[in-house]
């Protein structure tokens, strides 16, 4: 019997509830929810902090969903609350998040851009699925304007090239612009640079004016679907993006009354309405689509999805194949050797493979550990002399969609201690980690290692080698006669990180 299933989501403009369950057919029906406006971004966008009133409505606003939700059987400490951007850009978000945990039982789990783009995504290609036809195989845009930030996802045939998340929210637009003039038109101008801004960085990712696809995502533009477009599916709209750009342009006319009796919004989403919609317009611009897709879906759909015990296996498959893709045009912006990272990469799994009952570190480290052999030569677009450590300095700073901001620190660190004389214990920043993110550092970091000699030339000679264990020795055997010297060397070299974390001598054969 399908399990009833919680989460909150403390954004910048309001608290919501989900309650759903996933049905024997996996699809999500939803058995509740609850919408809270709530002016958290405004005060963090204007105070750095949320104020003491504030955090009374809030925890008023949580103690109504507790019992919400008790009548769905479903406990504080069962629930999924999270909180977004605006939270966690407060300064005072600590105390806060122990207040509402002492005072409503909720533990708040603060999701970074880069999560939040990866749920975002879960939600989409669920919501999707049945339609063969979208994300598959065009370029495609995945745009969801927020209070707080704007999510963006670059798909290049099917294929991610590239996920941000632009700090370009409505509340905090008109947090920064208040102060300076009331004028739509100085607004629009304002967004209107920003974007183009953004654009030549996007453009190096994918072509905007080649894209085939636009998927807009949020309540604004779902609300502006129902008006101007024609349902596809069940929570699916299309729409012409000339009767978008229409209704963008007709609506800037109505003042924020008009917008709550036309549209049955809150105050809250109609002070908001215009610039988030016209942020919409101004992206879609850029590209020469015809028709926007919008899904409707949001986070709390994708936060369910990702704690499901039954996710999709396809769906699943998928979202690993995209953050190895969002891995790979990283490497290409910085003009790495492709051939090297995949080698790397292939004899790095091989070996994981192979010592899985011994890693013992699950199929998440295998996706951290292929990523970081795409990526632990990137640091060579600086300089090659200590490019590990330039490697370590460009993946730490940068996005790739799917992971978070820890998994992205371990690929770093991996990244930093393949190769060179020093060794991981050695620094007081990594005896400082907590023991399960060490283990899994040095467990990955040996592992490449010995994958990078095995390529020592870069000449992908050994893309035909099995492996055997024997005793003590983990033996590498090659199927050809090769002259394995500079290889025999280079493992030499770095495999002593190998033998001292799995206990095995390494013999290439």
């Amino acid at each position: 019997m399908p399990v009833p299933e919680s989460v909150i989501e403390i954004g910048s403009t309001g608290v919501r509830l989900l309650v759903s369950e996933l049905a024997a057919d996996r699809k999500q029906n939803i058995l509740d929810r609850s919408d809270r406006p709530l002016a958290l971004g405004r005060d963090v966008f204007t105070t750095g902090s949320i104020r003491q009133e504030t955090q009374n409505e809030l925890i008023q606003v949580l103690l109504r969903y507790k019992e919400q939700l008790a009548g769905w059987g479903i406990k504080p400490e069962e629930a999924n609350c999270i909180a977004l951007s605006a939270f966690r850009d407060a300064n005072n978000r600590d105390p806060v998040m122990d207040r509402i945990l002492v005072q409503t039982g909720f533990r708040v789990h603060i999701v970074d851009g880069i999560e939040e783009i990866k749920l975002m995504y879960l939600a989409i290609a669920d919501c999707l699925k049945d339609e063969q036809k979208f994300i598959k195989s065009l370029d495609t845009v995945i745009l969801e304007v927020g209070g707080s930030t704007t999510q963006l996802m670059l798909l290049r045939n099917g294929k991610m090239a590239g996920a941000h998340c632009l700090q370009l929210g409505t509340v905090r637009i008109e947090q920064h612009m208040k102060a300076q003039t009331s004028s739509y038109d100085d607004i629009q101008r304002f967004v209107q640079e920003s974007i183009q801004n953004t654009k030549g960085s996007l453009d190096n990712e994918l072509d905007l004016s080649k894209v085939k696809q636009f998927i807009a995502v949020g309540r604004d533009v779902s609300m502006a679907a129902i008006y101007t477009g024609r349902p596809i599916s069940t929570f699916l709209w299309e729409m012409d993006a000339v009767d978008f750009s229409a209704f963008v342009h007709d609506i800037q006319a109505y003042s924020v009354d008009e917008c709550v009796a036309r549209f049955k919004i809150s105050y809250n989403e109609a002070e908001t309405l215009h610039v988030s919609l016209m942020i919409y317009a101004l992206f879609i611009s850029l590209t020469n689509v015809e028709k926007i897709i919008v899904p409707e879906t949001n986070i709390r759909n994708g936060v369910l999805l990702s704690r499901s015990s039954t996710l999709n296996q396809e769906l699943q498959k998928e979202f690993d194949s995209q953050i190895t893709a969002s891995a790979r045009n990283l490497l290409l912006k910085y003009r790495g050797d492709v051939n090297h990272a995949e080698c790397v990469k292939m004899i790095s799994l091989k070996i994981y493979d192979q010592l899985k009952e011994e890693v013992q570190l699950g199929e998440h480290a295998r996706i951290l550990l292929e990523t970081a052999a795409i990526l632990h030569d990137i640091g060579v677009f600086i300089r090659y002399d200590n490019h590990n450590i330039h490697s370590s300095y460009i993946i730490k700073n940068s996005e790739i969609f799917g992971l978070s901001r820890d998994d992205i620190t371990i690929i770093s660190l991996i990244a930093k201690y393949h190769r060179g004389s020093v060794m991981p214990q050695d620094e007081e920043s990594f005896r400082m980690l907590p023991r399960s993110d060490r283990m899994t550092i040095l467990k990955l970091t040996a592992i490449l290692r010995i994958a990078d000699a095995l390529d020592r030339g870069h000449l992908q000679k050994y893309s035909d080698l099995s492996i055997k264990i024997h005793e003590n020795s983990f033996y590498i055997r090659t199927k050809k006669t090769k002259n394995t010297v500079l290889e025999k060397i280079a493992i030499a070299e770095k495999s002593s990180m190998f033998e001292d974390v799995f206990g095995y001598k390494v013999i290439l054969v």
